[in-house]
Formats: structure tokens, C-alpha cells, sequence
């Protein structure tokens, strides 16, 4: 609801001189909205990468920690009391991607709708994926990433985003485990802040009401400005195609000469730089025709990165893109 109409339910407060109180909104106990809203006031927040989905958190952990498949992840998610039936709210990203619009909105003083966050769940997230992650020093999360960007035309703006992404193994993020929350803060006096803990559940969500209970009461007793909504900037909200990161792309490819090259090419053509690779025979006696290649870029345009896949999907020597991560928290 908040996600969908703050601006008409912040409107509709101020006529009538009510305040709207809404810790409980973003990760359930973890206190991330006044810290925000209050403590960071007089600071510049530049970006906030938060795990805010415990469903499909606990899901990843379990394929990461134990091996299974996204399927028994969420099968026992839901024995568990984690993901309900129709899970599609929290698989699907839609979850995550209200909560980056509000973060968005009160971190940046701008209003972020909710139809301008990119949003991508983990249901095409593989084991393989996650095994390779863990191999190469990385930790697959859903991240709600929210920040301040430069668009080609040097005019700042916001991006907030919703996907899976490869987190670096020493990354406080990454050991956030289970159905917990965590947010993660940069903010250019403050420097970096973690939040951490229950997000969600009756009894822990409830400390996060009562707060907000307690802070309207206050203001009944002593009087003065309540919550109001920060709008006062108008940063433009930039799309995925125009931002920029890190990618891990796995490709199945035909084991000949000259191979590498072309492919090689493919990246140059279209302005990705490359920043390591590993060749790995697909067949287990290193005699297949096909070996499985992953390549980790420099950071890089979404645009480029997306033109670069279709041209690697439309290769003679790939035999298919077996997955493409973006790489966060570097």
C-alpha cells in the first residue's frame, strides 16, 4: 500500500493533521526507517543494498549451505511457515521491490514509484549458479539495491533495483543467513552501516509498532512536527539499461581453436571489458567437444552487457548463455 499511494495517503495525512508512522514497512524489526528518516538527516546516503526478503533469502541459504534445489528450498519455506502457497509476492521480487521504492524514496528526498524499480525474482537462479558463486569467493543474494548514479549525459539521478546478485564472501551481507534481514548502508560522513536482524514474524514486528506507537503518543503529549513525507529533490529515476556494474556470465561453447578469440571479439564489439576467464571442460574425461567458459567483466552498462549476451546467443561457437549474474557490493 505504501509503496503503491505514499503520496496520496502522505497528502491525505497532512489535510487533516495526522502523522503516518511506518517502521514495520522495510525489514519488520530491524529499525532501518528512522535511522534514515532521523539519524542520517544531516548526512548524504549514496546507496543502499539490502537483503529485505527473508522467503527468499532462507531459500538461497539452504540451496548455498545444503545443496538443494530451488524446489526443496522452497518446499521447506513453506513447511516452515516462511513462503505462503502463492509465493510469487517473494520468489518473483515484488516484495523486495515495494520496499527498495520506499527506501528510495526517503533516502533520496525524491519520489520513487514503485512501477520505475527494475525488479527480477530468483526463479532462474540454478544450484550450478550458486555452486560456481561459491567457488569463485561469491554469496548469491537478493538484493534491493538503491543509489546515487550518474546517467551517459553526466546528470545525476537514483536507480532502485530489484535481482539476484553475487556478493563477495567477506561481505557482511553475506553472512545473513536464514529468514533474517539486513541493510546495508553508505552514507558519506557516517561511512558504512549495517543493519541486521528479524524481518519478519508477529512478535518481532510488533517491537517495530509499538515504537511507532510509542512515537505518536509522544508527539500527542509534547506536541511539535509529526512524520511527514521528504520530497524536497527531483532526481530523474534512471533505468537498468543505463546503469552500471559487474557481471559473471556462464557460457556452453564449441572446444576448437580460435574460439576465445571470437568470443573475445564479441565482448570488444560492444564496449565490455573483460576481466577474467576460466575455461572448463564440460565432459568429465576433458575429451568433450564443448567446454563450459565463465567470464567475470570490469564493471560495465547494462545496455552494452545485454547487446553483448545477444550477440554471444547468436554465435556460431556458443551453444548456449548458461546464465548471466550481476555482481554487487564490490
Amino acid at each position: 500500500m505504501l509503496a503503491h499511494h505514499s503520496t496520496e495517503i502522505f497528502e491525505a495525512a497532512a489535510q487533516v493533521g495526522a502523522q503516518v508512522y511506518y517502521e514495520a514497512a522495510v525489514a519488520g524489526a530491524i529499525p532501518i526507517i528512522r535511522p534514515l528518516r532521523d539519524s542520517l538527516a544531516g548526512d548524504r546516503v549514496t546507496r543502499i543494498l539490502g537483503i529485505v526478503n527473508g522467503t527468499t533469502n532462507f531459500i538461497l541459504d539452504r540451496i548455498d549451505t545444503l545443496g538443494e534445489s530451488m524446489e526443496d528450498s522452497l518446499a521447506m519455506a513453506k513447511k516452515l511457515g516462511y513462503a505462503e502457497d502463492n509465493s510469487s509476492a517473494d520468489i518473483e521480487g515484488y516484495d523486495a521491490a515495494q520496499k527498495a521504492s520506499i527506501l528510495a524514496s526517503l533516502a533520496f528526498h525524491t519520489h520513487v514509484p514503485i512501477d520505475l524499480v527494475y525488479r527480477e525474482g530468483i526463479t532462474e537462479i540454478t544450484l550450478d549458479q550458486v555452486r560456481a558463486a561459491r567457488q569463485a569467493g561469491y554469496v548469491v543474494k537478493l538484493l534491493a539495491i538503491c543509489e546515487r548514479v550518474v546517467s551517459a549525459e553526466g546528470t545525476e539521478g537514483v536507480s532502485a533495483r530489484v535481482y539476484p546478485a553475487m556478493v563477495p564472501d567477506t561481505h557482511p551481507l553475506a553472512a545473513v543467513h536464514g529468514a533474517n534481514n539486513a541493510v546495508f548502508v553508505e552514507a558519506e560522513l557516517a561511512g558504512p552501516l549495517m543493519f541486521y536482524g528479524a524481518g519478519a514474524g508477529g512478535v518481532q514486528t510488533s517491537s517495530a509498532v509499538l515504537g511507532d506507537l510509542v512515537s505518536a503518543a509522544r508527539r500527542h503529549v509534547i506536541g511539535g512536527p509529526g512524520v511527514a513525507e521528504s520530497t524536497h529533490a527531483t532526481f530523474p529515476i534512471l533505468p537498468i539499461s543505463e546503469i552500471r556494474t559487474r557481471y559473471h556470465i556462464s557460457l556452453e561453447i564449441t572446444d576448437a581453436p580460435g574460439v576465445l578469440a571470437d568470443i573475445a571479439s564479441i565482448f570488444a564489439t560492444h564496449g565490455v571489458s573483460v576481466e577474467s576467464v576460466e575455461q572448463k571442460p564440460a565432459g568429465a574425461d576433458g575429451q568433450s567437444a564443448t567446454a563450459t567458459l565463465v567470464i567475470g567483466t570490469h564493471e560495465a552498462i547494462e545496455a552494452d552487457l545485454a547487446a553483448t549476451v545477444a550477440a554471444l546467443e547468436a554465435s556460431a561457437v556458443v551453444q548456449r548463455v548458461v546464465g548471466v549474474i550481476r555482481m554487487e557490493g564490490l
